[in-house]
């Protein structure tokens, strides 16, 4: 074999092993079922807050914040959060929640949050916006 072949065999097979090591890496999102299915793997759940169930006392201890996630189906599990509570954390519309499963409640690592959308169907503030626009057509 010629050492261009070598080389490029090499390069091949070093590409495969890069790709393979980042298939590890790859997750999908789960629900609350899917989850608890997996207990102590990583996962990603996308889930609401349930109202009235954030328990967060920044003065009593600022680095524990718990609260009960509701994914799409309308499943439920407790979600344990040590570190400080992101802030509008109750204006978002959903939580992308990256941990995992410990026996009852759901050990989350980070917490992504969804930006409610300032672009919904909402016809009295399109009317609003159109009754504060100047019409150039009639000028």
């Amino acid at each position: 074999m010629k050492k261009t072949h070598i080389i490029l065999l090499v390069l091949i097979a070093a590409a495969i092993a890069v790709l393979i090591s980042f298939m590890g890496d790859v997750t999908t999102y789960d629900t609350v079922t899917s989850a608890k299915e997996k207990p102590g793997k990583f996962v990603h759940l996308i889930a609401k807050v349930e109202k009235n169930s954030l328990n967060y006392d920044p003065v009593k201890d600022p680095n524990y914040l718990s609260f009960t996630a509701v994914d799409s189906i309308g499943n439920s599990i407790k979600v344990v959060y040590r570190n400080t509570k992101p802030t509008d954390m109750e204006k978002s519309e959903r939580l992308v929640l990256k941990g995992r499963v410990e026996g009852d409640h759901f050990e989350c690592r980070d917490i992504l949050l969804k930006c409610p959308s300032k672009y919904k169907d909402d016809m009295n503030a399109a009317k609003k916006e159109l009754g504060t626009a100047v019409n150039y057509e009639t000028k």
